[in-house]
C-alpha cells in the first residue's frame, strides 16, 4: 500500500476544517474517518498488481557510448482497469531513461514501456526490479508491488582505435606484396622473380636465374603467413589504475582489438587470454570472420582484480596452451618493482620458446608534471615525475636485454604503436 500526494493534501485541508469549522475531537474523528474511508475505497477498487504479467524484449548488447532499447510489456489480466505508475530500476551505469512510466491499462489489455540505455561502463547491466503502483479511483491510495523481470544488456568495448586500422592495412598490403614494395628478412617466404632495379638489395639477386636470363634477376619475398599471436591481458591490480576517465585495462583492450583485427587480415591466427591468478577469459581458434566479435564478447565482462598477478602461473599457463612458436603480446604494467620482482624471473622460460612483446600504458599526467617549472611545488612534482619516467625506462631496458620488445605509450598512442611494432616484426621476419 502507498499513500499519494492527494491524500496528504486532503489531510492538510482536514486540519483547516478541524481548526476553523469543527474544533474538538468530534471534528478530528469526522475528518480522519472520511480520509480513512476514501483510502479504503481506493485500495478496494484499485487494480491488483501481483497478478500482472511482465515480459521483456529488445537489445542484449550495445557498444559503450551507443544506445540500446529494452521493451517491457505489462499485461493486465484482471477485471479492473489499471491506472498508476511503473518504475523500472536499472543501475546508474546503465544510463536508463526514463525509469518511470505512467500506466493506463484496461482489463485484459497490454501496454509496452520502452527504456533507452546508454551504458557508461563495460560489462553486463541487469535491472533490479519493476515496481508497479496501482492508484484507486479517488487518487488517495494505491496498491504497490514489485516484480523480478530478468534481462541483461552487455556493454561491449567501444573499439575507438578502429580509426587507425585503414592506415595499418595499407602498410600491410605493401608488406604482403600487393603493392610495389617487397621486403626480405629472416623468416620471410619466397614470392617471385623480377628484373633488378636500382635500389634493390644485392643480397636478393638470384645468380642462377640471372645466368639463364638476359638481365639480372632478384628474388622478391613476402612476410610469412599463418603465424600465431597470443594476446594476454593482465587483469591484476595494476590494470585497475585509472588513466584519465578509463582504467588501464580498457586501454589495453582497445589496443588488443586493433592488433587482433590487423593480424587476422594478415592471415595470422589470434588467441586471447585474460589472467591474474586464474584464467578470466579465453578465445581460442576463432576464424577470421568471427575473431573480432569473439574478442569483444570475451572482453566485455572483464573487471580488474585487486590482487597481484601470479606471474609464474601465467607463464606456465602460456607455455601449456601455446606449444608452437608465437608472438606473445602481454598488456601489463611497467612499474619497476612489478617488473623486477614479478615479470623478469618468469620471462626466461617464455622467451626461449616465444617472441614476447610487453605493452604498457603510460600516464600522460606524469609527462605534464615533468614539464612543470612554475613554482617550488611544481618543481618537486617535476622531480618526482622524472624519477618515475627514469624507473620505467630502466625497467624497459631490463626487458630489452632479455629479448623482450617493449612498447610504453600514452593511452591515445598505445594501440597504433603496438600495431606498428607488430608490422615491423612481421616485415623483419621475426614472428
Amino acid at each position: 500500500m502507498a499513500l499519494t500526494g492527494r491524500a496528504a493534501l486532503v489531510a492538510a485541508l482536514g486540519v483547516l476544517v478541524v481548526g476553523f469549522l469543527l474544533p474538538g475531537w468530534s471534528g478530528l474523528l469526522v475528518v480522519q474517518g472520511a480520509l480513512l474511508a476514501g483510502v479504503l475505497v481506493d485500495l478496494a477498487l484499485a487494480a491488483g498488481v501481483r497478478e500482472l504479467r511482465l515480459t521483456r524484449s529488445g537489445d542484449t548488447a550495445v557498444r559503450l557510448g551507443e544506445r540500446a532499447e529494452v521493451h517491457l510489456v505489462v499485461h493486465n489480466p484482471g477485471r479492473r482497469p489499471l491506472r498508476g505508475v511503473l518504475r523500472d530500476a536499472w543501475p546508474p551505469s546503465a544510463g536508463a531513461d526514463p525509469q518511470r512510466h505512467a500506466l493506463s491499462i484496461p482489463p485484459g489489455e497490454r501496454r509496452r514501456c520502452t527504456v533507452v540505455l546508454r551504458p557508461t561502463r563495460r560489462g553486463d547491466r541487469r535491472p533490479a526490479r519493476v515496481t508497479v503502483r496501482s492508484v484507486g479511483p479517488l487518487g488517495l491510495a494505491a496498491r504497490q508491488g514489485a516484480h523480478e523481470v530478468a534481462w541483461s544488456v552487455r556493454a561491449l568495448p567501444p573499439f575507438t582505435s578502429r580509426r587507425h586500422l585503414p592506415a595499418r592495412l595499407a602498410r600491410l598490403r605493401e608488406l604482403d606484396g600487393r603493392a610495389a614494395v617487397m621486403v626480405r628478412g629472416q623468416g620471410t617466404e619466397f614470392d617471385s622473380l623480377r628484373e633488378y632495379v636500382a635500389g634493390d638489395d644485392v643480397r636478393s639477386i638470384d645468380w642462377r636465374a640471372s645466368a639463364r636470363a638476359p638481365e639480372v634477376v632478384v628474388r622478391t619475398w613476402r612476410p610469412e603467413r599463418d603465424r600465431h599471436l597470443l594476446l594476454v591481458l593482465d587483469t591484476g591490480r595494476t590494470s585497475a589504475g585509472r588513466i584519465g576517465d578509463a582504467p588501464r585495462l580498457d586501454v589495453a583492450m582497445d589496443a588488443a582489438l586493433l592488433l587482433g583485427a590487423l593480424a587476422a587480415r594478415a592471415g595470422d591466427r589470434v588467441d586471447l587470454l585474460a589472467y591474474d591468478r586464474a584464467v578470466r577469459a579465453r578465445v581460442v581458434g576463432a576464424d577470421r570472420a568471427e575473431l573480432l566479435p569473439a574478442l569483444v564478447r570475451a572482453m566485455a565482462p572483464l573487471e580488474p582484480e585487486l590482487t597481484e598477478t601470479d606471474v609464474p602461473g601465467l607463464v606456465s599457463t602460456l607455455l601449456a596452451r601455446s606449444r608452437r612458436r608465437s608472438l606473445v603480446v602481454l598488456f601489463t604494467g611497467l612499474d619497476a618493482a612489478a617488473v623486477e620482482e614479478g615479470l623478469l624471473p618468469g620471462l626466461a622460460a617464455l622467451t626461449r620458446r616465444h617472441r614476447v612483446l610487453v605493452a604498457a600504458v603510460a600516464d600522460p599526467r606524469v609527462a605534464e608534471m615533468a614539464a612543470g617549472r612554475g613554482g617550488s611545488a611544481e618543481v618537486y612534482e617535476a622531480a618526482a615525475a622524472e624519477r618515475v619516467r627514469a624507473e620505467r625506462r630502466a625497467a624497459a631496458r631490463l626487458l630489452d636485454r632479455r629479448g623482450v620488445v617493449v612498447v610504453d605509450a600514452a593511452p591515445a598512442d598505445l594501440a597504433p604503436r603496438v600495431a606498428d611494432t607488430y608490422l615491423d616484426l612481421k616485415a623483419a621476419g621475426l614472428l
